[in-house]
């Protein structure tokens, strides 16, 4: 994630371009993955998921996996985000391939997603 040094900026507002590619690290600091792409719930103005790559080697075998947004966490330094789960529930968490990416907008998977992380939807 870029940093700016504008005294007037708002801290925590970053562009897609800045944050795809991010580090995202559980909090024993093990790395899970880089943040693939972010998904708005456009009529309700809000980030809906982040898209997480994890696995594979060479791009081969890589998993995704939605992550509801308000899972994620500013790391302490800049350059990569917190998702506080445990390496192992992350291997088994419902994911997809790039090629065949979920249905972003059915509650009734939003919901298990939601529930598999330990949040309520947003939408409720």
């Amino acid at each position: 994630m870029k940093q700016g040094t504008d005294s007037g900026e708002m801290h925590g507002v970053h562009s897609l371009e800045d944050l795809k590619g991010t580090t995202i690290r559980n909090a024993k600091a093990e790395d899970l993955g880089k943040l693939e792409d972010v998904v708005i719930d456009g009529p309700r103005g809000q980030v809906a998921y982040a898209v997480l790559s994890f696995g594979g080697f060479l791009g081969m075998g890589t998993k995704r996996f939605a992550i509801p947004w308000q899972a994620l966490q500013s790391g302490r330094s800049p350059g990569y985000l917190i998702l506080d789960v445990p390496k192992e529930r992350l291997e088994e968490a419902p994911g997809f391939d790039e090629n065949d990416p979920p249905a972003y907008a059915n509650e009734q998977w939003g919901t298990e997603i939601h529930k598999y992380y330990g949040y309520q939807p947003y939408w409720s």
